[in-house]
């Protein structure tokens, strides 16, 4: 496969404004020790579900006698904060070493750590390192954290941060690169985002806290699943362009954006069970395909009705109108009974 995104624990030391998921944000004494709990919990069990090589052929880059290449993929680790004590000893640093031994003589992976970038320290880099980490790709670099607003700050922060890992022999990612994509660089990289115009996100997400404060203004004409991290391929897990979402419970979706409801749960059934049992089912070749206004059309939902289900108002009372309100609603009305039914049989078979 060629991406995993796996969101290990909800507990953040920032409660953003934008955020798409409102699960992350502090947590305090027995809320805090609940949530890393489920982490150490569920992170063993996911881990033993993943996919038994994280390779892909690419087929963007074939050989001149037609072959595909294979090459390895990647497993984001992230959160809320994964390098926020306590998670950052009892379940990041773990799970890193966990990925390492599962994929070493299988093909390896490449281990991505997402963070806010606020709570990094040299030793903390040095910890990261000398595990295995392929890249720390710093998440929190827009007007939305507080502290960070205008493009000054935003220029120190990276200056910092650059310095720091740059004196731990990384290296910007993109610098230097012979290779078509930056993925493919040597590592260890380091690489700065945010939730920026211009960013990979682009217009925020109508979820969490970003659709709680009014803040998302995709139109019907923006399309997040026909995108990367968006449902987009997201079946096809022997080739380029398959990436899931995984949350702290094990629960899986094709989209780091996320459906109303869970593909299946790794924290019980293998991933790859899951995603070839889906792989006929229309409604999710749909959303492999980039079309989530077609997901409907074998059970009576035509594209003009999934985009009338599309529109809403917002928190704020404004209409507004996207596709992911169509999915929310076609997995709300239609869906629930037969993904439960598709587990059920995956579990009978293994059972």
């Amino acid at each position: 496969m060629e991406s995993i995104y796996w969101v290990m624990a909800w507990a953040c030391h920032r409660k953003c404004r934008h955020c798409y998921e409102d699960r992350f944000r502090p947590y305090v004494r027995q809320n805090l020790e609940a949530v890393v709990a489920e982490a150490e919990r569920n992170t063993p069990r996911v881990l033993a579900n993943l996919p038994p090589r994280m390779t892909y052929l690419d087929r963007d880059d074939p050989a001149p006698d037609g072959t595909l290449p294979e090459k390895t993929g990647r497993i984001i680790l992230s959160g809320g904060e994964a390098l926020l004590d306590p998670v950052r000893e009892r379940v990041t640093y773990k799970v890193i070493e966990g990925l390492v031994a599962r994929y070493r003589g299988a093909g390896g992976v490449k281990i991505v750590v997402q963070t806010t970038g606020d709570l990094l320290r040299p030793d903390i880099v040095r910890d990261l390192l000398d595990r295995g980490v392929w890249m720390i790709s710093v998440a929190g670099v827009d007007d939305f954290h507080v502290g960070l607003e205008g493009e000054a700050k935003q220029a120190e922060f990276k200056a910092v941060l650059t310095a720091m890992m740059e004196a731990e022999g990384m290296r910007a990612a993109g610098v230097a690169s012979t290779h078509r994509k930056w993925f493919e660089e040597e590592g260890p990289l380091f690489s700065f985002f945010g939730a920026t115009p211009d960013a990979w996100i682009g217009k925020l997400w109508p979820r969490g806290r970003a659709w709680q404060n009014g803040l998302s203004t995709a139109t019907i004409e923006d399309n997040f699943c026909n995108r990367w991290s968006g449902g987009l391929g997201f079946l096809n897990h022997g080739v380029n362009g398959s990436e899931v979402s995984i949350e702290p419970d094990g629960s899986v979706y094709p989209c780091c954006i996320k459906t109303r409801l869970p593909l299946g749960n790794l924290a019980e059934e293998r991933l790859l069970d899951i995603l070839d049992s889906l792989s006929e089912d229309p409604v999710y070749q749909a959303i492999n395909a980039g079309k989530p206004e077609r997901m409907g059309l074998a059970d009576g939902w035509s594209e003009a009705m999934f985009r009338e289900k599309s529109q809403t108002l917002d928190p704020k009372g404004r209409p507004y109108a996207n596709l992911c309100i169509g999915c929310d609603r076609f997995h709300e009305e239609v869906l629930g009974a037969r993904i439960e039914a598709a587990r059920a049989r995956r579990l009978a078979v293994t059972a």
